[in-house]
């Protein structure tokens, strides 16, 4: 081998949509340049315009552009294919430099540039392989009227020393300086490098300058001056795929290998970063909070001291996310990896913990809270007491008594309350004190607890677990660092310490204080990277408020934030801000940062483009189900072939949203009797059966996506419930704004579901929620 190819991220993409005759003609190309690139055959050329950019031929029509990047030691040449595309696309203007900010090679295309843009900037693109029957040199196109002189430029605020410091990329600053509207930006950043874009779309967004330097440009800042002629030393930071004898099955693998393998630079930087303690992450809907999760574990996964445990927590508070999560690591690290990682949901963890720590017998059933909730409306029927509402004394139980761990009627007293609405006086404390005694009694009796006790009493478990490891310390250090064996029956660990080095939490939102102190005993937090929580207040769909650094995990100074979407066209994204962050200033919402601060999804955005969601009333329930199916048919039908035509199964890419259960049912038996439409129902477990669309509640689409996604009744008193909700909005105004916060908070993370087309409908008056 005389030569080593390397594949920048955009050549790749460009081959997942080649057919395959063309695929196997750039395997062959690629052995015969790695043996010889200067096999006449390959016909391997300068570009006139950047000298720096080489032309090679794949076959008659493809060509392959590449960046040399040096001579190694051992006399290797090392070649960067930046581009396969068809010959006619190929220009002499297209340029490859080194990135001043990032240090890394960035490839413009000025080729998906839009011609008026490249036309106000004065640029004429000329084919680098002109057919003879032309000139060799493509006119520019003929003139346009001039844009009206009451339309400035979209960036018109910003001068090219802003641009250029901030690390967009030299060739494209006058072009983005130009540009008018967002239709001619959307193509100017088509072909171009991912900080220009996403620094193009910052600004565009209405981020400043400082906004953007803090949230895109820092992130990724290599911390000195590059040598922008390097090109080996810019290889080294460039994100690639390296060319071998396995690229075959790599390139075939298409996106989902591009999913495995690649990280936005502003992610890669979360998940490589040392950390001195807890850390978070957050982000709007799509921007990869997952995806940073779960090549965060891979990272850990990959320094571990040699062992065999599993010293990896991968946790979130769902079954179903649990399995997607599962599946998902298994494609992203080798199985050596992942038999360190122990990937469970949060009440998994529990019954594991209680389980070691219950004698055999005495195992209490775990019951949910719609049965606990009727043994307090029982409870308080009998005792013909009508002070308090059953839905309030389960949250205070759950939120403060269970979640503070709070052991007697003092404590309670003095306990924090944040989030809860109302104020208590100490009587009225008193008085619940005794209601949740006798409650909690009968439970007992029954033989049953939920699973916000099992929570409480695991974390009370690991706490005195933890305790007795830092006592073990402490006795070690006394008697001068010897170490003993320690053995102890009451936790079911024979050797005491910590269950996991590294605990990494998805869908943090939505976890209790309970679940919080567990986690938190659970890991040495006298260890860096103990913690790394994913997750965004604005999807939370379940009524647990927490404030980490109370719980004795500190993020302050370690958080993080992503703000640009990668499933969520701008269309559905711009629909469902209106849902959390409503233009109306009487309807602002406000959402937490999971540490006594508040969250804003200021800066988030999309890079993507698709239909503009459609909104559709309808006089009653069957009228909607009937759109409904004519919908659902007609996505069917666009969905049953590919871009070429040939035939493809839609299941599993559509679905439908709705409120609750009842609905589904319904949904379902009128889709499969009057549209013959199969469906399957998402439960806790994934989808029931092989229907071909999909039909759940919104609770059920957490962590989801799907290319088209159907929300029908959501109608005023559907969503949200009036009937339930509205009586706080005077006996308890806190709570009625909780309860509204949730109900967009669902509506938001199932319009965000959607990734290409989003249909939302209602009979009778629409929800208030909805941007119409």
């Amino acid at each position: 081998m005389t030569a080593r190819l390397s594949l920048y991220r955009k050549a790749e993409q460009e081959l997942y949509k080649l057919n395959g005759s063309v695929k196997a003609e750039f395997y062959n190309f690629c052995h015969v340049f790695r043996n010889n690139p200067k096999q006449p055959g390959l016909r391997l050329k300068k570009l006139k315009g950047d000298s720096r950019i080489w032309s090679a031929r794949v076959n008659d029509s493809y060509r392959a552009l590449l960046a040399r990047a040096g001579v190694d030691p051992d006399g290797t040449e090392s070649w960067l294919v930046i581009a396969v595309r068809h010959r006619k696309d190929v220009y002499e203007e297209l340029q490859v430099a080194v990135n001043r900010i990032t240090g890394e090679i960035e490839f413009v295309d000025l080729a998906v540039v839009g011609d008026s843009a490249l036309r106000r900037a004065g640029i004429t693109l000329t084919p680098a392989e002109p057919d003879e029957a032309v000139p060799s040199t493509v006119p520019a196109p003929a003139p346009q009227p001039a844009a009206a002189a009451d339309v400035p430029p979209l960036l018109a605020a910003y001068s090219a020393v802003d641009l250029r410091e901030l690390g967009v990329a030299d060739q494209l600053i006058e072009l983005a300086l130009a540009v008018t509207d967002s239709a001619e930006l959307d193509q100017l950043v088509e072909g171009a490098p991912l900080l220009s874009k996403d620094i193009l779309y910052g600004l565009a967004s209405g981020m400043s300058i400082d906004e953007v330097r803090k949230e895109i440009t820092q992130p990724v800042e290599l911390g000195h001056e590059p040598d922008l002629g390097d090109f080996a030393a810019a290889l080294t930071r460039t994100k690639v795929t390296t060319v071998d004898d396995a690229v075959q099955a790599i390139i075939d693998e298409g996106d989902f290998r591009a999913w495995k393998v690649f990280l936005h630079p502003t992610q890669e930087r979360i998940v490589h970063r040392h950390y001195n303690g807890p850390a978070r992450v957050s982000g709007g809907p799509g921007t990869g909070k997952t995806i940073v999760a779960l090549h965060r574990v891979k990272h850990l996964a990959e320094h571990l001291p040699p062992g065999n445990n599993k010293p990896i927590l991968l946790t979130t508070f769902t079954k179903n996310l649990t399995t997607d999560l599962r599946q998902r690591l298994a494609s992203l690290i080798e199985p050596k990896l992942l038999a360190r990682v122990e990937i469970a949901h949060i009440d998994q963890l529990a019954a594991r913990v209680l389980g070691e720590n219950t004698a055999p017998g005495r195992a209490k059933q775990r019951v949910y809270n719609h049965v606990a909730l009727n043994e307090m409306r029982q409870l308080l029927a009998e005792l013909d007491d009508h002070r308090w509402e059953a839905e309030f004394l389960l949250e205070e139980w759950e939120q403060v008594i269970l979640g503070q761990s709070v052991p007697t009627r003092s404590a309670y007293f003095q306990a924090r309350r944040a989030g809860r609405g109302r104020s208590l006086t100490r009587p009225e404390r008193n008085h619940i004190w005794k209601l949740i005694e006798q409650f909690t009694a009968r439970l007992d009796k029954l033989g049953v607890e939920t699973w916000g006790q099992a929570s409480e009493r695991a974390a009370r478990f690991e706490i005195e677990r933890a305790a007795k490891i830092r006592a073990r310390r402490e006795y070690k250090d006394e008697i001068g660092g010897v170490d003993l064996i320690h053995r102890d029956n009451s936790s079911g660990m024979r050797y005491l310490g910590y269950r996991y080095r590294h605990i990494i939490v998805d869908e943090a939102q939505d976890l209790s204080p309970a679940h919080w102190k567990m986690l938190r005993a659970m890991a040495d937090p006298d260890l860096s990277n103990d913690i790394f929580i994913a997750g965004d207040t604005h999807q939370r769909i379940y009524d647990h408020q927490v404030s980490l650094g109370a719980l004795g995990i500190n993020i302050r100074g370690r958080s993080s934030r992503l703000t640009l979407s990668y499933r969520t066209t701008k269309e559905i994204l711009a629909e469902a801000l209106r849902v959390v962050e409503p233009r109306n200033p009487i309807q602002k919402v406000s959402y937490d940062d999971l540490d006594d601060g508040t969250d804003n999804l200021v800066g988030y955005r999309s890079v993507l483009h698709g239909p503009a969601p459609t909104f559709t009333p309808y006089e009653t329930w069957d009228e909607e189900l009937a759109g409904l199916a004519a919908t659902l048919t007609t996505w069917r039908q666009e969905l049953s072939v590919d871009d070429k035509g040939s035939p493809r199964d839609p299941s599993g890419h559509i679905a439908v949203c709705v409120a609750d259960r009842d609905m589904v049912s319904q949904t379902m038996y009128y889709l499969t009797t009057k549209a013959k439409i199969t469906c399957a129902e998402l439960t806790k477990d994934g989808p029931k059966g092989n229907g071909e669309v999909h039909v759940g509640t919104m609770h059920r689409f957490k962590g989801l996506e799907y290319q088209r996604l159907a929300i029908v009744g959501a109608s005023d008193g559907i969503i949200p419930r009036t009937h339930v909700i509205d009586r706080y909005r005077t006996e308890d105004p806190p709570r009625y704004e909780r309860e509204q916060r949730k109900a967009r908070s669902l509506l938001f993370v199932a319009t965000t579901r959607a990734r290409d087309a989003l249909a939302i409908s209602w009979h009778g008056k629409p929800s208030p929620y909805l941007p119409v």
